[in-house]
């Protein structure tokens, strides 16, 4: 059935649009940029919040009295819109000389400042001094996580951060609580973030447009660990950073900038410059070979085996189903993300082999995720109270960095990664994109299950940002079903339907983010344009469609590390550095 068209006018420029379409998506349609505050629609995810609040987005209707939010305001039939009279532009003015009547005025020691969406539009509608003067309130509240830092006194009350907690990520850490001038944004009884579910994906922070939700900054702490004589600091760089770290200097969103990222870290003062690629490929290996071992029992008759196996890379993901699904901790993957895999064979296998202290070697991720900072402090991930992995730095993070260090990333020459470390298959690529950790491990399940190659190791029915995702592998005649969840809202329909007795899987990807990592809490901001997304997966497969091995199992260097270190997948060492258990942390 066609879907029922109506035509209106929007600033003398005549729009066809669907039915139902609302007077802000007519007018980008044709190109018109009606500015917007509380507003964001990310489309292909479930990202949405239009609770026209801001009012920042007002427009005259023909025939009405009153200004009308362009983001609610569904268009109808032969509607005559105007975008940007005196009175709109005036209103609109107002409106933010209101909000930022009780917003704080330190602009320049915000760390949203320059990528403040309420700043830019104080420039666009040429605020240059303040006529309101807000009432005096008692400070709210401000709280410094691992991962995430809360300042309430910037709040603008635009609703996002409560809108993709509860409704796409389903989290629920977040909501308003008290009323009138006392409202703000908290857990529920006003607790502390680190007493909520909050699973520390960042994805309030993402979508914040001001300062009141932004990572914890680690930098100083870097810098001066660099300058540090006594340590050695060896960093790891997530697959996702390289595709979008050159969006904070100007390349185009999807630009792969790793040869640059490598130069401007040893620029930066980095003793060795390793891949969280090569952390993904032994994740494999690991992940893969506990499938098989599942699966094979499974298929033999073992009652004790439950399915679906779970990935585990995913640290936010790891908190969702540690506080809301305890009742499910047997199912999951006990292997390790690939950040803490890569700490633990760094401060063992290649700390013992360069003759390098474990207290003197620090060891520091660059990561897209927010929940990252969170995993490297878990007690799992220490030996003898020294954790694996020191610290993590956001992309955005490392940005500021190279800024800060006078570094001209767009004009520096291309460095490879260190080795052994360095050396990845394009499986571990893929590991920053939604679908991406399924692909990598089905290239190497298939060949080791069914002992003969694999002839198309691209498995494009687990690509895409659809949210949930089925396929079914065919393995030398057993039919592998596999299913694939990005957004925590999504992967609650799956383990719902689990819990429930209705699982159709033998293998489910989740990713707790948006697109998964490429969409992660500390990349650069993507104010809400999807394309940016797709853009950046795309460019983590075509660096795996160059990579001249693309099955982890065929990385060289993993095969060493197991033939001189670990012995062999799931043995007793792999086990004791490269697995973890999980927690109960359900709140009552």
């Amino acid at each position: 059935m066609e879907e029922k068209q109506i035509t209106l006018q929007i600033d003398g420029h005549f729009i066809t649009v669907p039915e139902g379409s609302t007077i802000l998506e007519a007018a980008i349609k044709i190109g018109i940029n009606i500015p917007t505050l509380c507003h964001i629609d990310l489309k292909g995810t479930c990202i949405k919040n239009n609770p026209a609040s801001c009012r920042i987005c007002v427009v005259e209707v023909m025939g009405r009295r009153n200004l009308a939010p362009a983001c609610a305001t569904r268009c109808t039939e032969g509607m005559v819109v105007k975008t940007s009279t005196l009175r709109v532009m005036n209103a609109r003015k107002v409106v933010a000389e209101l909000i930022l009547s009780d917003h704080p005025n330190d602009c320049l020691t915000c760390p949203k400042c320059g990528n403040c969406e309420l700043q830019t539009l104080a420039l666009r509608f040429n605020i240059r001094e303040m006529p309101f003067n807000g009432g005096e309130l008692s400070p709210r509240k401000r709280e410094i996580t691992a991962s995430i830092v809360r300042n309430m006194d910037k709040c603008i009350f635009c609703r996002r951060c409560e809108s993709v907690c509860n409704d796409v990520q389903t989290v629920g850490a977040l909501g308003a609580i008290r009323r009138g001038f006392n409202t703000t944004i908290a857990p529920a009884f006003d607790r502390m973030m680190t007493e909520s579910e909050c699973t520390y994906c960042g994805q309030c922070v993402a979508v914040c447009p001001v300062g009141a939700l932004t990572e914890r900054d680690y930098t100083n702490r870097l810098l001066d660990d660099l300058a540090n004589p006594d340590k050695v600091v060896i960093v790891q760089t997530a697959p996702a950073v390289r595709a979008a770290l050159g969006e904070e200097f100007g390349f185009p969103p999807g630009t792969l900038v790793t040869g640059k990222m490598v130069y401007a870290l040893r620029e930066l003062g980095f003793d060795y410059v390793f891949d969280t690629d090569f952390a993904a490929d032994l994740t494999i290996m690991e992940e893969g070979s506990e499938i098989l071992n599942r699966l094979t029992r499974y298929l033999n008759g073992d009652k004790s085996v439950r399915l679906p196996i779970l990935t585990s890379c995913c640290p936010a993901w790891v908190n969702f189903f540690e506080h809301h699904f305890p009742d499910m901790l047997d199912i999951p993957s006990t292997a390790r993300s690939p950040q803490q895999m890569f700490g633990s064979i760094a401060k063992s296998y290649w700390a013992e082999k360069m003759g390098i202290p474990r207290e003197k070697l620090v060891v520091v991720s660059i990561m897209p995720c927010l929940a990252k900072k969170y995993e490297c402090a878990r007690d799992e991930f220490k030996v003898n109270g020294i954790p694996d992995v020191d610290y993590s730095i956001s992309t955005r993070e490392l940005a500021r960095l190279i800024k800060r260090a006078n570094i001209g990333f767009p004009l520096v020459l291309d460095s490879p990664f260190d080795n052994p470390m360095g050396e990845s298959t394009g499986a571990g690529v893929i590991f920053g994109t939604t679908g991406g950790v399924m692909e990598a491990a089905l290239r190497s399940v298939y060949e080791i299950y069914t002992g003969g190659p694999l002839k198309n190791v691209n498995f494009e029915q687990v690509r895409g940002l659809n949210g949930v995702r089925r396929a079914t592998i065919n393995l030398n005649g057993f039919e592998l079903k596999v299913g694939i969840a990005h957004g925590l809202g999504n992967a609650r329909h799956l383990l719902e339907d689990i819990r429930n007795g209705h699982n159709e899987y033998h293998v489910i990807e989740i990713m707790a983010c948006p697109g998964g990592c490429i969409g992660g809490g500390g990349q650069p901001l993507h104010h809400g344009n999807s394309e940016i997304l797709y853009a950046r997966a795309n460019a983590l497969y075509r660096e795996d469609a160059n990579k001249p091995l693309r099955k982890s199992h065929e990385n060289p260097y993993i095969k060493t590390l197991y033939e001189d270190y670990l012995g062999k997948p799931l043995g007793e060492k792999s086990e004791t550095l490269l697995h973890t258990h999980y927690f109960n942390k359900a709140i009552d």
